[in-house]
């Protein structure tokens, strides 16, 4: 109840204030220094409004609505102090320190501090529009910014604006978006990483041919000459005849310098042929360290990915998402990470005795001796066939004996990775993701010494033995091996996989359906992209072959899986798959075609009669008698020092090497560090789960005890007023009146 003092004091203060404005900050901080809420204005004693005729009485109630009013207009008014609901004028000296502070920010961190508050969208909209009016008002105070920031400024916006904007332009054209959700919701993420990488790699082959097609294809079509040879249809197989004496190989382009006809600049196809697959390379190096960095940062250091997957199962819905069938295809999605999830946690609870580690390891072992031993029989009889494969040609003038070796070479790469998978059987693995892993290395292990051994063929008997245009005669080798490959995945796709289906529902019904091999598939990817950066040198036109090879691939993949296998039996998370993978890309696949490439252009002779660089005594002569030109020239002198300093500079690549390594090792313990923090949070969060538990039993305890307490004392109070025996007429009227006013006290607490 409100003292007449106290009254007076509020009525005085609303009385000072002029008719028709009320200012806010005077009402609520008069409001509440006086009461804890509004409401309690109207929950004040019922005495103080009993008589209608008491003018303070109705100055009161006129002051409560007008607060009311005021108060809820500063609750919803975008112009006022308080930015959450304002309870103190605390909150308000806190709202107004906020704006203060977020007024000199540049409008980059402006935007990212009011997202992180933990507001409501309502509330940060009406705070941007508050600290942009009080910046406008300081502004008018201020002097303008010079027209260098200015500058800086729009510059900084546009290029927000047109990055959101390209970002959402490349989401809406992504390229079966739709039907990687579909793979993902019915089969998870393992399978999925396997379309994903197979996706990445066709952009990237779409940019490879992009370049090649602009800086060395078109301008040899300006000089090219008519193609004499008969098209017969055998040299989509052999690569050999009428595609010779076209853009496809290297043995065509031309040695002269392409000028224009009225006298213009002229186009030195030596040095565009150099620069366009350096060119090519350099962007591949650094995007596969981009990418590397990029998913080794979400998969392996940021926190959320220790999570489990937690916060989808409580903040996980996509309300946007009304359409049917899109909203089963979410839910399936989300069924199938938690299961994931679960799957995952049950596995590394798994917990062996010493016994059966030794069995373990010695299974592993005996895998790895039989896994290499065949491994290098297989490279062993490459080896031998390459080497003889020369001799071979010439006794047989067929010309599908060409073919003989991209067969044998697919033969092995079809028939010795299924017998790795067989492995499976022998070996035991706690996750399969381990087991990926390790076939993913011996797969590696296999298809990369292969090519080794072709390339030192190539390199050291092939470009040696004085063959005419030896630079086109690899070239078609690798197109071979190339299509080759291509020929039996599609056979593996169509007929394998069809029969293993047939023969797991219809004869042995107890094999069932079989489960993707995500690590033999993923290294054919591997495998074929390995071939193409090695042949964009000889076939410039190998990065086209191989976009429509991956586009075909993906349709083929994609019904085989629908029809011809099951989801994996074991559910495990598959998040960091893609990193593994691009890292087997990167090395040792794309590191030793830099090697081989490396040999080719310092090492080797030209041809002389055929390619853009015939008469030189090696490829990179071109380079030099270019750098010897620009030398002559004062205003090209910058470009001779970047040459010799940086490209031609050993100790520059050894730098640039050591840099990577740091990087490498600062993100490896950061993660290591991140993984730490996030098991002892964990642990804290038990142990503070535990401690709330033991206060909360205490409190229910304490709560018990109390009310057994009152109930025995209130048992004890009514047997003594119910007590029997005559009473004088004053003390049985104060025992009805004492019964009478603890039943009004029970109806009271009832209410």
């Amino acid at each position: 109840m409100l003292s007449d003092d106290q009254v007076n004091e509020i009525i005085v203060e609303v009385e000072n204030v002029p008719s028709g404005v009320v200012p806010e900050k005077t009402l609520v901080n008069s409001s509440f220094r006086m009461v804890s809420s509004a409401s309690d204005i109207h929950v004040t004693d019922s005495q103080s409004f009993s008589n209608p005729n008491d003018k303070k009485s109705k100055q009161l109630l006129w002051f409560s609505t007008s607060l009311n009013e005021s108060f809820s207009q500063t609750l919803h008014s975008p112009g006022s102090v308080g930015i959450d609901t304002p309870c103190t004028s605390h909150e308000n000296i806190q709202g107004q320190k906020l704006i203060a502070s977020l007024i000199p920010m540049t409008s980059r961190d402006r935007i990212k501090a009011i997202r992180n508050q933990p507001r409501t969208m309502e509330e940060k909209r009406n705070l941007k529009k508050m600290v942009d009016k009080e910046k406008s008002k300081q502004s008018r105070r201020m002097l303008e910014l010079n027209c260098c920031a200015q500058c800086l400024n729009s510059i900084s916006r546009a290029y927000r604006r047109s990055k959101n904007s390209l970002s959402e332009l490349l989401d809406s054209v992504s390229l079966w978006q739709k039907t990687l959700k579909v793979i993902g919701g019915k089969f998870g993420t393992s399978v999925l990483s396997y379309f994903n990488f197979l996706r990445w790699l066709l952009k990237f082959n779409i940019f490879s041919f992009i370049v090649t097609f602009s800086f060395i294809i078109i301008p040899q079509f300006m000089v090219a000459e008519k193609n004499t040879l008969q098209f017969t249809g055998l040299e989509f197989f052999t690569g050999v005849g009428y595609f010779r004496n076209t853009v496809m190989y290297y043995g065509f382009y031309t040695n002269s310098t392409i000028g224009h006809r009225n006298g213009g600049a002229s186009y030195n196809m030596q040095l565009a042929y150099l620069f366009t697959i350096g060119a090519c390379l350099v962007i591949c190096f650094f995007s596969l360290l981009f990418s590397m960095a990029r998913y080794f940062r979400n998969n392996f250091i940021n926190p959320h990915i220790y999570s489990r997957g937690i916060a989808k199962l409580i903040f996980c819905w996509d309300f946007t998402v009304t359409h049917e069938k899109a909203v089963k295809l979410k839910q399936k999605n989300l069924s199938t990470e938690i299961r994931e999830n679960l799957s995952e946690i049950r596995q590394e609870n798994v917990k062996l005795t010493l016994n059966q580690q030794l069995i373990r390891f010695s299974a592993h072992l005996a895998a790895w001796v039989v896994s290499t031993g065949v491994a290098v029989a297989c490279c062993v009889a490459v080896y031998y066939l390459a080497e003889n494969n020369s001799e071979f040609l010439k006794k047989h003038k067929d010309p599908g004996a060409v073919l003989l070796l991209p067969f044998i070479v697919s033969c092995i790469n079809l028939a010795v990775p299924r017998l790795y998978s067989l492995f499976k059987l022998v070996e035991w693995y706690e996750m399969p993701r381990h087991e990926v892993y390790t076939l993913l290395i011996r797969n590696i292990f296999l298809k990369i010494s292969i090519i080794g051994i072709l390339c030192y063929y190539w390199l050291n008997i092939v470009a040696q033995a004085g063959e005419e245009c030896w630079e086109t005669l690899i070239g078609q080798e690798i197109y071979r091996l190339h299509l080759m490959d291509f020929v039996f995945s599609l056979a593996d796709s169509f007929l394998g996989e069809f029969l293993r289906r047939l023969i797991g529902m219809q004869f042995i019904t107890s094999l069932g359906l079989q489960e993707f091999d995500i690590a033999r598939n993923v290294l054919e990817l591997i495998y074929a992209q390995t071939l193409v950066w090695i042949g964009t040198f000889f076939c410039p036109l190998l990065p086209f072959i191989q976009m429509i090879t991956l586009f075909i691939m993906f349709y083929v993949k994609n019904i085989s899986l629908m029809m011809n296998f099951q989801p994996p039996s074991k559910a495990w998370r598959a998040s960091q798959m893609m990193t593994f993978f691009i890292f087997l890309l990167f090395f040792p696949s794309f590191t030793g075609v830099l090697c081989t490439l490396a040999i080719t252009i310092w090492r080797l002779k030209p041809s002389a009669d055929c390619g853009p660089f015939r008469g030189l005594p090696f490829f990179i002569y071109s380079i030099y008698g270019w750098i010897d030109t620009l030398s002559k020239r004062p205003s090209y002198l910058w470009v001779v020092w970047i040459y010799q300093n940086l490209i031609g500079s050993v100790h520059f690549f050894f730098i640039l090497t050591l840099i990577v390594l740091i990087i490498t090792y600062l993100y490896w313990q950061i993660t290591e560090g991140r993984k730490i923090m996030i098991r002892l949070l964990h642990e804290q969060i038990i142990n503070e789960g535990k401690d709330k538990m033991f206060l909360i039993e205490k409190l229910t305890k304490l709560q018990d005890m109390e009310k057994r307490a009152n109930t025995s004392s209130f048992t004890m109070e009514r047997r003594d007023v119910e007590q029997p025996g005559p009473l004088p007429v004053g003390e049985r009227d104060a025992a009805r009146d004492l019964r009478f006013r603890r039943s009004v006290q029970e109806e009271n607490s009832k209410a």
